[in-house]
């Protein structure tokens, strides 16, 4: 089966997964400090090169997460290719990745938030965090204000949404501090997780529709099966069947 192109459209955010072939650290062995610090490094300067603008992020022993938007079609491919091979020249080994990056397209006001929620949560659903915003090379701490101390980046750039959550800083860290407390429902989570392995589209009818004429493929899945056949005119009248 032949892989599906790329998904983009101009202006809009992804949400970004790329699994590693094998985790940078073993089962309840500690975080490669060094290696993690340089992989953000490494993230760092090639959003700014790639002009990809990250609003959230997440680097695990196991994954790199992202919610990003690219400012054209080829940033997010040759950012997370660059990601590759930096970090398959520090471990001195071959292929990073299990496979190509796979991303989902977000509508904006109804799905960044939730999926920068789903994104900053993940050391605490692999069991490598007690809270999401304890782990250092996260967004989390950034966007709750646990990590005054260590400000954000300064190559992160938070999108519109987060913004919204309120008119001063400590508003905006009060309110999305709630939001990462509250978590996703279960249904919610399910189908980040389908759009992102799907590498779909995610958002409400109007939203994948309007993506018609501005996505660089097909948005959503298909129906299921073979098409269904047209049912032949029918013979004028008067006329013999073969």
């Amino acid at each position: 089966m032949a892989r599906l192109p790329r998904l983009y459209a101009p202006g809009l955010p992804q949400l970004v997964q790329a699994s590693f072939v094998q985790p940078l650290a073993a089962s309840g062995q500690p975080a490669p400090q060094d290696i993690l610090n340089q992989l953000a490094a490494w993230l760092g300067d090639s959003a700014q090169r790639h002009k990809v603008a990250v609003h959230g992020w997440v680097l695990a022993t196991d994954r790199i997460l992202l919610l990003a938007t690219p400012i054209d079609e080829s940033g997010l491919p040759r950012l997370m290719q660059t990601l590759g091979r930096n970090l398959a020249a520090r471990l001195r080994g071959g292929r990073v990745f299990a496979g190509r990056y796979r991303s989902a397209l977000l509508e904006p006001h109804v799905w960044v938030l939730r999926a920068q929620v789903w994104l900053e949560t993940y050391p605490v659903r692999s069991g490598t965090a007690s809270d999401p915003d304890s782990w250092p090379w996260s967004s989390a701490g950034s966007h709750t204000g646990a990590s005054h101390q260590t400000p954000a980046p300064s190559w992160q750039s938070d999108h519109a949404d987060y913004w919204a959550c309120g008119n001063t800083p400590f508003d905006r860290q009060a309110n999305y501090r709630k939001l990462l407390q509250d978590g996703l429902s279960r249904e919610e989570s399910q189908r980040i997780e389908q759009a992102v392995s799907g590498q779909w589209a995610l958002g409400g009818p109007t939203f994948i529709s309007g993506l018609a004429h501005t996505a660089s493929r097909r948005v959503s899945p298909g129906h299921r099966g073979r098409p269904r056949k047209k049912p032949l005119p029918a013979a004028p009248s008067g006329t013999a069947t073969p």
